[in-house]
């Protein structure tokens, strides 16, 4: 029997207020849905009344003790709720210092650092054999990392028989080594993931790329970025076939241009995630470092921003899962 306008009327009302109540308590769930964790894989701190930082300018943002209340405070609002300890490159004496003062830190139970990276110098095998023993029975130490970028150091410097071998023994000990090369010298992380097979290498800063080398010449200015873009593309996608790398996606936000949006920086993080896939990729904020470019909040908006069109599954092993499972948290 065909419907009265009244019944049509009304049948329209109950189902446009039922279809009106189903998108409010939609958009109230999307609202209300927690933000994912996120698990910093890249964390600095630094007293400078306790250790000396050869390389920290004389005037700046960084220059200046940056220590977990800092650090604290830093993270209000972005959903990190641990973090992985990240050498500060100190003067060599100290090295020792260091790793003992976070091996602290991390046992304390009391500050969101959960493990550490430390200092080392694998170039001098004997020395760092030495060293490296003194943490076999500590689970806070994750790994190793020396800076490999700055000028003074030659490219190919981390291929030397010495230095293979202390990294050859990082992966016997079940510890990681972090590296951190130039964008000009990626290869060389190649030819030392196929030297130490059995060593976790996890390249730090999406390979130092620069955001500047994506800009048009008018929104770079005078800001010449460090290198170009398809060699990076072509390293990057070359190490990310050894399966002994991971890709942490950290450090960009420090070297983009005043005016800057998510869009910039989702070319470099699009390809690292693609290259290296979702099981090898790890969050690292590089707080304080990142402040350069922008608060660490700021960061972390820009890559949930970034990924938020890939799955659930994928944002949760890049933001906290791997870390969980590779630096055994």
């Amino acid at each position: 029997m065909p419907l009265s306008r009244r019944e049509i009327s009304r049948r329209d009302w109950v189902i446009g207020s039922a279809a009106a109540g189903l998108l409010a308590t939609t958009a109230t769930a999307r609202e209300e849905k927690p933000m994912l964790p996120l698990i910093d894989c890249h964390q600095h701190l630094w007293d400078v009344t306790k250790f000396k930082l050869p390389w920290l300018p004389a005037s700046g943002v960084l220059a200046r003790s940056y220590v977990l209340d800092d650090y604290r405070q830093a993270i209000v609002g972005t959903g990190i709720d641990r973090s992985v300890y990240m050498e500060v490159d100190v003067a060599p004496e100290q090295q020792t210092a260091e790793a003992e003062h976070l091996i602290a830190i991390c046992k304390s139970g009391t500050a969101p650092t959960v493990g550490a990276v430390i200092s080392g110098r694998p170039g001098d095998e004997a020395a760092f054999k030495k060293y490296i023993a003194q943490f076999k029975d500590s689970p806070q130490i994750k790994g190793v990392r020396q800076v490999l970028h700055g000028d003074s150091t030659p490219a190919g410097f981390c291929l030397s028989p010495a230095y293979v071998k202390s990294v050859q023994l990082l992966g016997e000990m079940g510890l990681s080594f972090d590296l951190c090369l130039r964008p000009g010298d990626l290869a060389d992380a190649s030819q030392l993931a196929d030297k130490c097979p059995d060593t976790r290498l996890i390249l730090d800063h999406c390979g130092n790329a620069d955001p500047k080398a994506w800009l048009s010449a008018t929104r770079r200015g005078d800001q010449k970025p460090d290198h170009t873009v398809e060699p990076w593309k072509k390293e990057i996608a070359e190490i990310a076939k050894r399966k002994n790398t991971l890709c942490k996606i950290s450090g960009i936000i420090a070297r983009v241009t005043k005016e800057w949006s998510a869009d910039d920086l989702a070319p470099i993080v699009n390809h690292c995630l693609d290259s290296f896939g979702p099981d090898r990729v790890i969050f690292g904020s590089d707080w304080p470092v990142c402040l350069l470019g922008a608060p660490l909040k700021a960061w972390t908006e820009a890559l949930r921003q970034i990924v938020a069109a890939r799955s659930e599954a994928e944002q949760k092993k890049l933001f906290s899962e791997n870390a969980v499972k590779y630096y055994r948290l």
